[in-house]
């Protein structure tokens, strides 16, 4: 079949990869003029690094290994430690935290040099019995026996299918980025929180001498907007504990990321037709649980293997696929929705044994994995 796939974010190079190797004639159309280079780091669990391999674009030798989940209160106090090597240990497949840019030029090396169309921004989807049609900004339009939407949370095709974005603001906010900064956490391979009444600070070695930082605060679209987003970051996080000052005074405003966190509920049915979703484009969610890319990756698995049936009935393929992965990501979805990370509160947590936490999370990623279960 010829498929095309509008967005070469994770889920559209996965799909792209998957799909080739089965045989089809794959076509990617992004509107960017290149592959995306900044969005700083994401983090694969084992079924995200367990379904990279399987598209044989192994990450070994990216990023940085991570084995232990540790929170903490702003005055450093321990929380709770969570040993998520467990996991890889159970599943077969490590964790790692790496740049975004270094996970998409994984998942586009040995694609065909034309796969992906850059500079095509979709503006038109239509379909009939036979196929379906995309149309671009550039007044051109490409034909073929089915489309995958994987334009993300402002997806244009999935807006065509459902007829409205359904994404809603949580009330939460994270500034982001990744800096290099030869402080201990990054040549470790722990990811370290910290908690407190300004909100969350996270940090986690992404590989290469880079620290992968985050900060989460409640936010909503009438709060004015910094002129300085690090300024405002010190200002809200004075006073915590080591290496949070140490983090806060390296970096700078133009490689801080902003992003409103979104959520929904995720439908049964996600396409129509010829036409289905994968990634944010159907199931846009706060990074809590830092699952996004995973179950991005999920969806390309899912759907490549859906297809794999053969058969005549492309929307009954497309629907087959739909279905057995909307329980498993509504399930995150809904995990995430939760905003619960940020909030400070450690007399929930300090009770908690970390056999205990390890033991649950290791359950929660299997209830949170089509390719894992």
């Amino acid at each position: 079949m010829r498929i095309l796939i509008v967005g070469a974010g994770i889920g559209g190079l996965a799909a792209a990869r998957a799909l080739s190797a089965d045989g089809h004639d794959v076509v990617v159309f992004e509107q960017a003029a290149s592959l995306r280079q900044g969005g700083a780091a994401v983090t694969l669990w084992s079924n995200g690094t367990g379904i990279m391999d399987e598209l044989k674009a192994p990450v070994e030798g990216l990023g940085s290994h991570i084995d232990v989940l540790e929170e903490h209160g702003y005055s450093g106090r321990v929380l709770l430690s969570v040993d998520v090597h467990r996991t890889a240990v159970r599943y077969g497949h490590p964790n790692i935290c790496l740049t975004r840019r270094a996970l998409l030029e994984r998942l586009a090396e040995g694609l065909r040099p034309d796969t992906i169309g850059f500079g095509r921004a979709c503006t038109e989807v239509t379909q009939d019995d036979a196929g379906v049609r995309v149309g671009f900004a550039d007044g051109g339009t490409e034909t073929g026996d089915l489309l995958i939407g994987a334009d993300g949370r402002n997806s244009v095709v999935r807006n065509t299918v459902w007829g409205h974005d359904p994404g809603e603001l949580s009330g939460w906010a994270t500034w982001q980025g990744v800096t290099p900064l030869p402080i201990d956490i990054t040549s470790s391979r722990r990811c370290v929180m910290f908690t407190g009444p300004a909100g969350l600070c996270g940090l986690m070695p992404a590989g290469e001498g880079l620290l992968q930082w985050w900060f989460d605060q409640r936010w909503t679209p009438d709060l004015p907007e910094p002129a300085s987003p690090v300024a405002m970051l010190r200002e809200r996080f004075a006073g915590w504990v080591a290496p949070v000052p140490q983090v806060l005074a390296a970096i700078t405003d133009e490689e801080t990321g902003f992003f409103p966190h979104y959520r929904h509920p995720v439908p049964s049915t996600w396409g129509a037709g010829r036409i289905t979703l994968v990634g944010d484009a159907a199931h846009s969610m706060p990074p809590t649980r830092a699952q996004g890319a995973n179950q991005a990756l999920e969806d390309a698995w899912a759907l490549a293997c859906a297809l794999r049936q053969g058969g005549s009935d492309v929307p009954a393929m497309l629907r087959g696929y739909e279905h057995a992965r909307a329980p498993k990501a509504g399930f995150v979805s809904k995990s995430a929705g939760r905003e619960d990370t940020g909030e400070y509160r450690p007399w929930l947590l300090r009770p908690i044994p970390s056999a205990l936490a390890a033991r649950y999370y290791t359950r929660w990623l299997g209830r949170a994995s089509n390719y894992l279960t």
